[in-house]
């Protein structure tokens, strides 16, 4: 017997059945991720796929697995999990943030990155790429987390506006900009203080994922090589 016949050995279903629900996964996450501009899949999306006809507990992490293994062999693709860090309480206006067992997947190209400029790439959606990070970069040399109206004064400094819904490349700017919100590159958090509300942008798990924050590091340095000049932020 195979270790692969060892492992399903547990659940007490055929192999064709497992292959189905591992399809199935697949199908959900290239469709969701090109339906929702790519923004992240939710664990209990995926093992809701597994659990509306079966109950085996481990069954769903182990199809989402072999989901994985596919994706990366078949398609190319890695299919990357990220976990969000939420408030849990607040005390005098401040969050305290603590890391919560919510997860999410996004996917990654595999391909180096000459062969997917050349082939994959799709150069129509280079401008908003291009904004998420000079965004990201900001809200970065900020510390991480800045007032929202500190985010678009730097940005206003680009001719990028709160109020512009027909700029030529983004459209509606504010809508591009919580769009990397629901990516989950940035989050927004309400603070309340003496002086009222004030909205704080943050970075969210994507933008603190290995792979993109080492992006954004590289991008922030050759900017810094190219113009020296200081910004106060």
């Amino acid at each position: 017997m195979s270790c692969d016949d060892e492992d399903l050995s547990q659940f007490d279903i055929s192999k064709q059945e497992i292959d189905k629900l591992v399809a199935e996964v697949i199908r959900y996450v290239l469709f969701k991720t090109h339906q929702n501009s790519g923004c992240p899949i939710k664990r209990e999306e995926l093992t809701q796929l597994v659990t509306k006809n079966y109950n085996q507990h481990n069954l769903p992490s182990y199809v989402i697995n072999a989901a994985k293994e596919k994706l990366s062999s078949i398609f190319g693709y890695e299919l990357r999990e990220l976990h969000r860090s939420r408030p849990l309480s607040k005390k005098q206006g401040r969050s305290i943030q603590v890391m919560v067992d919510s997860k999410s997947y996004v996917i990654i190209s595999q391909l180096p990155a000459d062969i997917y400029k050349k082939y994959v790439e799709d150069v129509t959606s280079s401008h908003l790429t291009g904004f998420a990070f000079v965004a990201i970069s900001i809200v970065h040399l900020a510390g991480g987390k800045l007032p929202e109206e500190n985010l678009w004064h730097h940005l206003k400094r680009m001719g990028l506006s709160e109020a512009e819904e027909n700029h030529p490349v983004l459209g509606n700017v504010k809508q591009a900009l919580e769009t990397l919100v629901q990516q989950r590159y940035l989050q927004k958090e309400k603070v309340t203080g003496p002086e009222g509300n004030t909205v704080f942008y943050e970075l969210a798990e994507r933008a603190l994922d290995g792979p993109v924050s080492e992006r954004i590091k590289q991008y922030i340095s050759q900017i810094v090589k190219r113009d020296t000049a200081t910004v106060d932020i």
